[in-house]
């Protein structure tokens, strides 16, 4: 018989609270310890509790000091340091005077990640998530998937049509009404009729469980467009002499588009960011910028999806235009587009082949057609880009950010961008304060600092813009 006379809730009171170990004690105690006094089981198994390691080699308490230590975890995961700033990735940044030091910080942290190879940073440039927008990185056998961005294959659409003289003034109210009932906006909902396109029938939807999920809702936001500043819009494209599309210079009718993979990317983008932060451990600083390796199965994974969110994104453009001009009979003669929310394998001037991140950035090889936007009012350019190996062949995006949404919010007034669009000739429908052309940074400006990357061949004056109402 025992006489040591503890129980269960004297091991609960020294704080032997699981099962294990209250187990393993009585057993221990009812088979060692039973000449004992009490005060002294009390104290030993106080010390034991209180600094279990030093009890591991002991003959009789070492099976009860064992289950106090914290059991090793696995680790799956690979820890990194970074770069010192003296050994950091070179980097190059066009129109440095205009972009806020907050990006160029962000910038100077991503060029110490130890996959960076070079980086650039487009006059349009703001801080952001990870890579900061109109920031281009490229790197070793990874992907970044904050250095692609939340909004995958977010992209710029242009299609022309010739329709003669003043067709857009004798024609803004039916024009108005198509935007209004062939476009939808906002982070959820679809069009009100169904809507086709081959990428739905695309196998790598049956690749993973991931995309498996989010087929359904692929389905019914195809042919529509997010918040913030994604925009459909009807406008006045002047073609200057011997331009790319390589038709007679002048005024065309065009429908101009901007926004990305919709609800497919974004739970993609969701999906890999957190999953890349688990493999990767970085310093807090970069913890945003962690990578997905190539070798492993979840960069693969990562690569096939966003390539497909990036086909999305197209076929999304291609169904807005395609169900404007089939409303309006219009006919297109030329169409230009370009992703700047994504990675691409590409051969770097050193011979090395490397993943660049273009996050806000216009790709801009020899010769690549693209467009980049300005804002409601000051309209945006048609270019081709010169292969700047300084820039990663790239461009920038847009305007880019003077001031942030909230900030934008508190300084203008619907009122007064009401007074704005009207003095400017522009219709806007929906839309907010924080989408104000005051808002962002002025194209000329941000254009002339990219000279040495691109050649313009157009300028796109909006007209009638369609965005979501905030």
């Amino acid at each position: 018989m025992s006489n040591h006379n503890i129980r269960l809730k004297d091991l609960s009171k020294l704080g032997y609270t699981d099962d294990r170990s209250r187990s393993i004690a009585i057993g221990i105690l009812n088979k060692q310890s039973r000449h004992i006094a009490r005060e002294l089981l009390i104290q030993t198994l106080t010390a034991i509790h209180q600094q279990p390691q030093q009890w591991l080699q002991d003959e009789v308490w070492h099976k009860l000091a064992a289950t106090l230590l914290p059991e090793e975890e696995e680790h799956n995961y690979i820890a990194y340091e970074l770069r010192s700033e003296q050994t950091a990735a070179p980097v190059k940044a066009f129109g440095s005077k205009h972009i806020e030091p907050a990006a160029k910080q962000q910038m100077q942290t991503c060029l110490r990640l130890p996959v960076a190879i070079q980086g650039a940073l487009m006059p349009d440039a703001h801080a952001g998530y990870g890579l900061p927008v109109g920031a281009v990185l490229a790197v070793e056998n990874a992907l970044i998937p904050y250095g692609v961005g939340v909004d995958i294959g977010c992209r710029m659409a242009l299609t022309l049509y010739d329709t003669g003289r003043n067709f857009l003034q004798r024609n803004t109210y039916q024009l108005k009404m198509a935007l209004q009932d062939y476009t939808h906006f906002g982070m959820e909902g679809g069009l009100p009729f169904s809507q086709e396109h081959e990428v739905l029938d695309r196998k790598e939807f049956s690749y993973t469980a991931l995309l498996k999920s989010l087929h359904g809702k692929a389905v019914r936001q195809l042919g529509t467009s997010g918040s913030g500043n994604h925009f459909v819009e009807f406008g006045n494209m002047l073609l200057y002499a011997d331009n790319l599309l390589g038709l007679p210079e002048g005024n065309y009718l065009a429908i101009l588009s901007h926004s990305g993979s919709r609800g497919l990317g974004a739970s993609i983008a969701q999906h890999y960011t957190q999953l890349a932060m688990e493999q990767c451990r970085l310093p807090r600083e970069a913890r945003q910028l962690a990578w997905l390796d190539m070798n492993t199965e979840a960069g693969q994974e990562y690569w096939l999806s966003m390539n497909l969110a990036g086909d999305y994104a197209k076929a999304c453009h291609d169904r807005i235009h395609l169900n404007l001009a089939k409303v309006l009979g219009l006919k297109p003669v030329a169409k230009v587009e370009n992703h700047h929310n994504f990675a691409w394998k590409e051969s770097l001037p050193d011979g090395r082949t490397a993943y660049v991140h273009r996050k806000g950035a216009t790709p801009a090889h020899t010769g690549e057609a693209g467009i980049i936007p300005g804002n409601m009012i000051d309209g945006g350019f048609l270019v081709t880009g010169k292969g700047n190996s300084t820039s990663l062949q790239s461009a920038a995006h847009g305007a880019g950010r003077a001031m942030s949404r909230k900030k934008a919010k508190e300084k203008f007034t619907q009122s007064s961008l009401k007074k704005l669009l009207s003095a400017a000739g522009v219709t806007l429908i929906g839309g907010s304060v924080e989408e104000s052309p005051m808002a962002y940074k002025d194209i000329q400006t941000v254009m002339n600092a990219q000279e040495e990357l691109i050649t313009i061949h157009g300028h796109f004056t909006p007209r009638i813009v369609r965005m979501n109402k905030e």
